[in-house]
C-alpha cells in the first residue's frame, strides 16, 4: 500500500541523503534506501533510475519552470528582463524551508567527481532550455545563448549564496542580484581599463 502514498518521492529522498550523510555515498545502496524509507525496491525505480537521480530530481521541473516563465514574460522584455522574470519564479520554489535540504544535498554531491559530473550536465540542460524559450519568442542568435548561459550563471551564483548561512535573504533576491553583478560586468568588457583607478589601489 506503501505506493500510493503521495509522499512517497519526498520519503525516498530523505532517506537516501540521510543514509548518503550517514555512511558514504558510494557505500548506500538503493536496497538500503528503500528500507530506511519503508517502501520497496520496485517503488524506488518507478520514481528515480538510479541513486544519483535521487539527488537531481527537481531539474527536469526547473527547466520547464524557466522555460514557462520565460514564455510568459511580456512581450516587450529584453532577454536579461526574461531570464530576470524567470529567476523570480524560481524563487518561490527554493522557499527559506528547503535551503537546510539543499544543503545537505550539496555536501553529498561536493565530495564525489560523478555527482559533480552529474551537477554540470543538469545545469546545461538548464541554460540550453532557456536558450530554446528565449529563440521562441524571437530572439536570435548568438543573443539568445549568451543570456541564458548569464542566466545560468546567475542561477548557480545565487544558488551558492543561498546556502551560505551568513546570508538569508531569498533565493530569487540573490540571482536577480547575481544577474545584475553579471551584465554589469558583462557592459565592462568593452571598455578599456581604468588605470588611474588601478594605480590608486596599488
Amino acid at each position: 500500500m506503501s505506493r500510493w502514498e503521495p509522499n512517497t518521492r519526498e520519503r525516498l529522498m530523505r532517506a537516501a541523503v540521510a543514509e548518503f550523510l550517514d555512511r558514504g555515498y558510494e557505500s548506500v545502496t538503493v536496497a538500503e534506501i528503500t528500507e530506511r524509507a519503508g517502501l520497496t525496491k520496485r517503488t524506488f525505480f518507478r520514481h528515480y533510475a538510479d541513486k544519483r537521480e535521487v539527488l537531481f530530481a527537481g531539474q527536469d521541473i526547473l527547466s520547464r519552470l524557466f522555460s514557462g516563465s520565460i514564455a510568459s514574460a511580456p512581450a516587450e522584455a529584453t532577454p536579461v528582463e526574461a531570464i530576470s522574470a524567470a529567476l523570480t519564479a524560481i524563487g518561490e520554489v527554493f522557499g527559506p524551508e528547503r535551503r537546510e535540504w539543499a544543503r545537505k544535498v550539496q555536501v553529498v554531491v561536493a565530495g564525489h567527481s560523478d555527482l559533480r559530473e552529474r551537477e554540470l550536465l543538469k545545469r546545461a540542460k538548464l541554460r540550453a532550455a532557456m536558450a530554446e524559450a528565449l529563440r521562441e519568442r524571437g530572439v536570435g542568435e548568438p543573443a539568445a545563448s549568451l543570456a541564458a548561459e548569464i542566466g545560468g550563471l546567475a542561477f548557480t551564483t545565487g544558488f551558492q549564496r543561498w546556502l551560505e548561512p551568513s546570508d538569508e535573504r531569498g533565493f530569487g533576491e540573490l540571482c536577480r542580484e547575481a544577474l545584475a553583478e553579471l551584465v554589469a560586468a558583462t557592459a565592462a568588457l568593452g571598455r578599456a581599463p581604468d588605470h588611474d583607478s588601478r594605480d590608486r589601489t596599488s
